[in-house]
C-alpha cells in the first residue's frame, strides 16, 4: 500500500479537535517538526490555542521556529496562561508518547504539575506508535488517564499519526528509481531485514548482502561480501572513563543495584579444617527471612557446611573451595529471600 500524507494526518487531528468538548492533549515525538506544525495547524483551523510542554519539545520548536518552519502559526501560550484559556479552546502538546515517565505526559497523567492539568472530559491523542520495550510504561499512562476520566484517542481509533517508514509498494518504487546494483537491508531485526531482503531480490537488485552488528562489508571491488568483524555495542561515559558496559563494571553495577553483595572469608588451618567461623559481611542484603532468622546466619552456615562436605584431601585445592563456598551461599540466600546476591569469597590457608 501507500502510506497517507503528513496533510492528510493534520486533517485526521484537526476533526479530532474539533469534535472534542474538553481540552485535547496531544503527545508526539519531539524530534518530529512536520508532526508539530500540523497539530499546530489544526489547533489554529479548530480555533484553539496551544500550549507546549516538555524541555525537548520546547528546543526543538525553537530551533524550527529560527529555521523558519513554523512561520505562519500563532505564538504558543505561556504555562503561567493556562488557567484563563477556557477548556474547549486548548489544545496542548507534550512530550511522553512513549511511556517516559519523567515527560510531560506522565505527570499530567500523576497530577504532578504545577500549573497544568487535565480533567475528566478532556481528549488525550498519541500521534504516534509504540516502539516495541516501552508497552508497559505506556499502558501506566493510559491507564492512570482513564481514571481520571479522560477519552485516549490512538492511531487505531482516528488518523492522527503515519509512519515515517515507507511501505513496500513505495520501497520497490524507490528501486525503480534508483535502480541500486547493491541491496543491504537495515533497521529493525532479523524479521524485518529478512523480508526486505527478499522485497530487493524479487525487485530485481542483484546482489543483496544480509549483515548484522559487527560485520565489516565490502561493496567494491568484487561482490558485496563479508570481510571482517569490528567491535560494536553501547559505549558508555563513566566518570571521567569512556568504555562498555563490562569495561566500566555497569554489569556488576545493576546486579548489586538489584540483590546487593556479600563477602566471605575462609581461613584452613594446617589439616585444612576451618579454623572458625568464616567471616562474612552483607551488604544491600535483606536481615532476615520470613520467618525472622538472620540471613547472615543462614549463609554462614551455608559457607560452614560446604567446607565440610569437601573431603579433606580435596581442601588443598583452594579454588574448588572458594566456588564451593560461592554457591552455597548464594543458594542459602535465594532460598531465603529468593535474590542471588553478588558473592565474592577469599580462602586463605
Amino acid at each position: 500500500g501507500v502510506s497517507p500524507s503528513e496533510v492528510a494526518v493534520g486533517e485526521g487531528l484537526k476533526g479530532v479537535i474539533q469534535s472534542a468538548k474538553g481540552r485535547v492533549a496531544v503527545t508526539t515525538f519531539s524530534s518530529n517538526v512536520g508532526r508539530i506544525v500540523s497539530i499546530a495547524k489544526a489547533a489554529r483551523d479548530a480555533g484553539r490555542q496551544c500550549l507546549v510542554l516538555g524541555r525537548s519539545l520546547k528546543r526543538v520548536i525553537d530551533v524550527a521556529g529560527e529555521l523558519g518552519y513554523m512561520d505562519g502559526l500563532p505564538e504558543f501560550i505561556a504555562e503561567e496562561d493556562f488557567g484563563f484559556i477556557p477548556r474547549e479552546n486548548l489544545v496542548i502538546i507534550c512530550t511522553g508518547s512513549q511511556g517516559e515517565p519523567l515527560a510531560a505526559l506522565a505527570k499530567l497523567s500523576r497530577e504532578e504539575m504545577k500549573s497544568v492539568s487535565l480533567t475528566a472530559g478532556d481528549t488525550v491523542v498519541f500521534s504516534s506508535r509504540t516502539i516495541p520495550g516501552n508497552e508497559k510504561g505506556i499502558l501506566e499512562i493510559k491507564n492512570r488517564l482513564i481514571d481520571l476520566g479522560i477519552k485516549i484517542i490512538e492511531d487505531g481509533d482516528a488518523l492522527v499519526h503515519v509512519s515515517g517508514h515507507p511501505r513496500r509498494s513505495e520501497l520497490r518504487k524507490m528501486y525503480e528509481w534508483v535502480r541500486p546494483q547493491i541491496g543491504v537491508p537495515v533497521h529493525g531485526e532479523a524479521a524485518h531485514l529478512v523480508a526486505q531482503g527478499s522485497l530487493m531480490s524479487v525487485s530485481g537488485i542483484g546482489q543483496v548482502a544480509q549483515v548484522r552488528d559487527g560485520d565489516m562489508l565490502r561493496l567494491y571491488p568484487g561482490a558485496a561480501t563479508i570481510i571482517d568483524q569490528v567491535p560494536f555495542g553501547r559505549i558508555y561515559k563513566d566518570g571521567r572513563l569512556i568504555g562498555t558496559d563490562q569495561a566500566m563494571g555497569i554489569r556488576d553495577r545493576r546486579k548489586l543495584s538489584f540483590a546487593g553483595h556479600v563477602a566471605v572469608n575462609v581461613v584452613l588451618d594446617d589439616k585444612y579444617e576451618l579454623a572458625g567461623d568464616p567471616d562474612l559481611v552483607a551488604i544491600g542484603v535483606a536481615e532476615a527471612d520470613g520467618r525472622g532468622e538472620s540471613l547472615e546466619d543462614l549463609m554462614i552456615d551455608a559457607a560452614i557446611g560446604a567446607v565440610d562436605s569437601i573431603p579433606r584431601q580435596r581442601r588443598r585445592d583452594l579454588d574448588l573451595v572458594q566456588e564451593a563456598v560461592r554457591r552455597a551461599v548464594r543458594g542459602a540466600a535465594n532460598e531465603a529471600w529468593g535474590k542471588k546476591p553478588l558473592v565474592t569469597v577469599f580462602v586463605t590457608r
